[in-house]
């Protein structure tokens, strides 16, 4: 085996070790994420800069710090007090994303855990004071919405400057006492069948009035023919009925003497 000439053997070595810094030096950012680097020469992270995603190459005595900056979700259950004193189990769900320009200052004030550092404390702040507001039936039945919203305003002020975005609050469960539960569902079932009582009344009574409204209407109609049928106007009547009835082709009429109030009598229909 030839020796290698004295020059090839530093320029192996150079190459050798220009691979393992850039193997060390080289990080890669995926979809999602932002970095920020941390100078270990300097003054601890960069808050100037973050890194999007894809290839970068790092001073190897530098690190680069990985994070997702794309909204993410964190789900919690959280004893708190009704306003009456009872405890309620609530849980929650809190979407939220780092301010991606402001991902460095984010690190360095918070640390890397940021998220326990300050969605933790902020979201049990909140759900402590909001649903302290409400009563164990609000909070199972029709205030829902109203207190997702409420407790979203309450961490967006608790988090305000603090470099982290809420987007969204959701209140999944509410879990009462089972005594109390019990007594509520009860009290709605009465309400409804309450409700659907007062209902049917209702509809009856509107029922009952139309067909009193119908039948005076009746009434009236018939009284005012009956004032106006004289004995004249029966007579036409009568007579009219008569011509009509001898000029049909399918009957034979025989008039003979006169009837009742002078009015023909008529014989022979076929």
């Amino acid at each position: 085996m030839e020796k290698l000439p004295k020059i090839g053997l530093p320029i192996l070595i150079a190459i050798i070790v220009l691979i393992i810094l850039i193997s060390k030096s080289a990080v890669t950012i995926g979809p999602g994420e932002g970095g920020v680097i941390f100078e270990r020469l300097g003054e601890g992270i960069n808050t100037e800069k973050t890194y999007g995603e894809g290839f970068h190459i790092v001073a190897p005595w530098n690190n680069m710090i990985v994070r997702k900056v794309r909204q993410q979700s964190v789900s919690d259950q959280m004893n708190v007090l009704s306003v009456n004193g009872l405890e309620v189990k609530v849980n929650g769900t809190i979407w939220y994303e780092p301010e991606y320009s402001n991902l460095g200052k984010l690190i360095k004030t918070k640390g890397e855990d940021y998220e326990h550092e300050l969605l933790d404390p902020a979201i049990n702040a909140a759900a402590r004071s909001v649903v302290g507001r409400y009563t164990p039936e609000q909070l199972y039945s029709s205030k829902r919405d109203v207190i997702e919203q409420e407790i979203l305003d309450e961490v967006t002020k608790l988090l305000d400057g603090q470099y982290l975005i809420v987007k969204r609050v959701l209140v999944e469960d509410v879990q009462l006492p089972p005594t109390i539960k019990g007594a509520i569902e009860r009290k709605l079932k009465q309400e409804q069948e309450s409700l659907e009582y007062e209902f049917r009344l209702v509809t009856a009574d509107k029922e009952a009035q139309k067909q009193r409204i119908e039948a005076q209407g009746k009434a009236d109609a018939n009284r005012i023919l009956s004032a106006s049928l004289t004995d004249k106007i029966l007579q036409d009547k009568g007579i009219e009925a008569t011509i009509k009835l001898s000029e049909s082709p399918n009957s034979k009429v025989i008039v003979i003497g006169s009837g009742d109030s002078g009015m023909p009598i008529i014989l022979g229909n076929q």
